[in-house]
């Protein structure tokens, strides 16, 4: 069995999913993880697919048919992943928007050594004054040896200095 990762870009339309499955489907392969959204007007995301070698190229001929329809596939072969040496973690951030708050905690985390597995960030409206605010969540998995609470303490001293607020807490499974 071969894994692939299917990244996906396009004009929203109905149907580019089902297209995708369908493509999927009919290579014979398995449809394992994806995440897929609307960003930007843009379609986008990623997809985890399992499909027997022989299958591979009538996977590549499928998505071509839907590149035709509008979307840009690209695919890559997965590769396989040590499990993390320490624990895995979530934290949530919110605060007013303005640039820097990405790279600011990112490059924290790196310092850290924590490897982000997932991260997801957003705009919302404050509700009394409409201004924007920013929020981040991710799935992070510790390095041997650095706890939790010590990444809650470095969070929180950037903290003031980004104006948000911070959560860490143990990930789900």
């Amino acid at each position: 069995m071969e894994t692939l990762i299917l990244n996906v870009t396009g004009s929203d339309r109905p149907g580019l999913t089902q297209a995708l499955a369908a493509a999927v489907l009919g290579a014979g392969g398995n449809w394992l993880e994806s995440h897929l959204s609307q960003l930007g007007g843009l379609y986008v995301g990623s997809v985890l697919v399992e499909v027997e070698a022989e299958g591979v190229e009538r996977l590549r001929a499928a998505v071509k048919a839907v590149d035709s329809q509008g979307l840009e596939v690209r695919i890559a072969p997965a590769i396989a992943v040590a499990a993390p040496a320490g624990p895995a973690i979530q934290f949530s951030l919110v605060g007013h928007d303005r640039p820097g708050i990405v790279h600011q905690v990112t490059a924290l985390l790196s310092d850290l050594g924590a490897n982000i597995e997932a991260l997801d960030t957003r705009l919302s409206l404050e509700a009394q004054t409409g201004a924007p605010l920013f929020h981040m969540e991710a799935r992070l998995s510790l390095p041997a040896g650095l706890a939790s609470d010590e990444v809650q303490v470095a969070l929180e001293a950037i903290s003031g200095e980004i104006m948000v607020d911070v959560a860490v807490q143990p990930a789900l499974a």
